[in-house]
């Protein structure tokens, strides 16, 4: 639910935007307000494979919306949401977000187009598919995606899901109480420790495990040990989907899911409700800054006509300054593209020296070894260490990406002489995955390809051998021990070579995936610092635009204020500490928008 009191605020700067004649002093405030009206708060359901992650979400909201069976896994993301009325849509996303082809289905076909079995692969090619439902839970702007578990955290498409978590308000990572965290688990929460502003974890069927506590204990020491701070919330989601159906009360609370609902609600959805009052007093504060310079400056000379000479060189030297910073050569433009190109590089070069790694360790195995005999661990062992190569190479992508923001806001603040406005970067969902790594055909030499073998290589060595045992007035017959030699001799050769076979395949089938993964990763990587670039960009030329105009209109207010005659002077001094105390009154109003925060008032026990 948006901040009244933000939204009311931005509508009335909105007005004195049209009132005092600066319409591009506008923009920023509506992409202000549409983040106030639409203030989705993103939280990603993630797990291995089978953990329970589709019937979390279903407790959560109390209704069937992610299908659920022992034989079924997510294939396609299923974003949750709040609706009037349960709709259901799939997306395949275009060009832009215009772009995008929504189809209306049923939600109870729903698991026909989400569900590995009956979208295997994904080969319809949606997005995602979004359900919307009337849930006080949601009312509040919370948005669960489930995503898919096919293959685990340590699949590539694991390693995609990464993409996600800087555009994720929250994530659980949703693990059951049959074993304690794996190494991936583990990994994973690290990495999203780096990435998203909140983690917690749940701990799933603990109706089916009696021992839960020990697992909750021993996952718990995991997390110390890592020095990972994240909460733990051990859940039951057939106890809330009974208790919630016989409105029982004391299973409710057993199932634990009151804990897990406060959270979301009292810290995700209520922190993302900070950020919004915080974003819109900057916001806000800025805007009435520059409203009223042309005023003070103005009032400063009808009080004081003799300020004027210097009043107007400080003002021309700072509109200097101001029109610097929108030239391409202005250092925090410079320090922008410059960054890019290097982060592009660097970025680039890590991911693919990471897989050159894990490529030459992966033919080391594959020569070592027979492919066909160990795909299975060599597969298992190939996808953990290729998705943890590109998480890596995605949070070092992200944290650079973050400290050139950083930069880039230090060198244009250099020049401006304004408080800077927060920065806040537009969520783009979960990146494309990547299939896994497919097993070769495996040729291997049967009993009667052994024997039909083996005959011919003895047949061709008795009969030659024969031949010269003759000239020597030996039987034909005589060749044969050397033919049964030569015979062992062709079906060693012939396993030799289809070991050599199966080996080269599956070295090709390695490189094919490793450089899927470039690909894939590499164009996730590069389409976020294009997508930082961007927003940098067009967020500070537009300071840098609003900044010229203010600084020029107040040239031209002290100017004007010259040709002001005696009788008019009192008049306008009273009408510009009037407008003033009006523009004031809007910023006290932005200041007292942060120190006025109010818990949500939402039940934590809601569906």
């Amino acid at each position: 639910m948006a901040v009244p009191a933000a939204v009311e605020l931005v509508d009335l700067a909105l007005k004195a935007t049209t009132a005092y004649e600066r319409p591009d002093l506008g923009g920023r405030l509506l992409q202000t307000r549409k983040r106030l009206v639409d203030p989705d708060v993103r939280v990603l359901i993630v797990g291995e494979f089978k953990q329970g992650k589709s019937q979390l979400v279903n407790a959560l909201v109390n209704a069937p919306v992610c299908p659920v069976d022992d034989d079924i896994a997510t294939a396609v993301p299923t974003v949750v949401k709040y609706a009037e009325t349960t709709v259901a849509e799939l997306v395949r996303e275009g060009e832009s977000e215009d772009s995008a082809e929504r189809t209306a289905v049923p939600a109870t076909q729903l698991a026909q187009h989400v569900s590995e079995a009956g979208n295997p692969g994904n080969k319809a090619l949606l997005s995602y598919a979004e359900v919307g439902l009337p849930r006080k839970l949601l009312s509040g702007g919370l948005v669960l995606v489930d995503t898919p578990g096919v293959g685990g955290l340590g699949s590539a498409h694991g390693a995609a899901t990464m993409s996600a978590l800087p555009g994720a308000d929250a994530v659980l990572l949703v693990s059951d109480a049959a074993q304690e965290y794996t190494g991936p688990e583990l990994e994973f929460l690290n990495a999203a420790m780096k990435l998203c502003p909140n983690v917690a974890c749940v701990l799933t069927k603990t109706d089916l495990y009696p021992h839960w506590r020990r697992i909750e204990e021993l996952d718990r020491g995991h997390l110390r040990k890592a020095g990972i701070n994240a909460e733990i919330f051990p859940v039951s989601s057939v106890l809330r989907l009974h208790a919630a159906k016989e409105q029982d009360s004391e299973l409710m609370d057993e199932s634990g899911f009151k804990s897990l609902v406060d959270y979301l609600l009292h810290k995700v959805v209520a922190q993302s409700d900070d950020l919004d009052r915080r974003s819109t007093s900057h916001d806000v504060l800025s805007i009435a800054d520059q409203l009223s310079s042309g005023m003070k400056a103005e009032l400063s000379i009808l009080e004081d006509p003799e300020k004027v000479n210097g009043l107007v060189e400080d003002l021309t030297r700072a509109k200097a300054r101001a029109d610097e910073l929108k030239q391409r050569s202005s250092r925090w433009q410079i320090t922008l593209n410059d960054g890019v190109a290097d982060l592009q590089s660097d970025i680039g070069y890590d991911l693919r020296d990471r897989l050159r790694t894990i490529g030459r360790e992966a033919e080391q195995l594959i020569d070592d070894s027979d492919p066909a005999e160990v795909w299975e661990q060599f597969s298992d062992w190939f996808h953990q260490q290729i998705s943890s190569a590109a998480s890596a190479n995605f949070v070092w992508a992200a944290e650079r990406a973050r400290w050139l923001a950083a930069q880039v806001a230090e060198h244009f603040a250099e020049g401006a002489d304004i408080s800077m406005p927060e920065l806040r970067f537009d969520d783009e969902g979960i990146a494309g995955k990547v299939d896994p790594l497919t097993q070769p055909e495996a040729e291997k030499l049967t009993r009667g390809g052994q024997l039909l073998t083996g005959m011919k290589g003895g047949y061709g060595g008795m009969l030659m051998f024969g031949m010269l045992g003759t000239l020597a007035g030996l039987p034909i017959f005589a060749g044969a021990p050397a033919g049964v030699l030569l015979g062992i001799k062709a079906v060693r050769d012939e396993k030799k070579r289809m070991l050599q076979k199966r080996r080269a395949d599956a070295k090709n089938g390695v490189r094919k995936h490793i450089d899927e993964v470039t690909f894939q990763v590499g164009k996730d990587s590069n389409d976020m610092l294009r997508r930082t670039q961007r927003q940098l960009r067009d967020h500070f030329s537009a300071l840098a635009e609003e900044m010229s105009t203010s600084i020029a209109a107040s040239v031209q207010a002290a100017q004007n204020a010259l040709k002001t005659n005696t009788s008019g002077r009192e008049k306008r001094i009273k009408d510009l500490k009037a407008e003033l105390a009006r523009i004031d009154g809007m910023a006290q109003r932005a200041r007292a928008l942060v120190n006025d925060k109010r818990p949500t008032a939402l039940s934590g026990g809601a569906a």
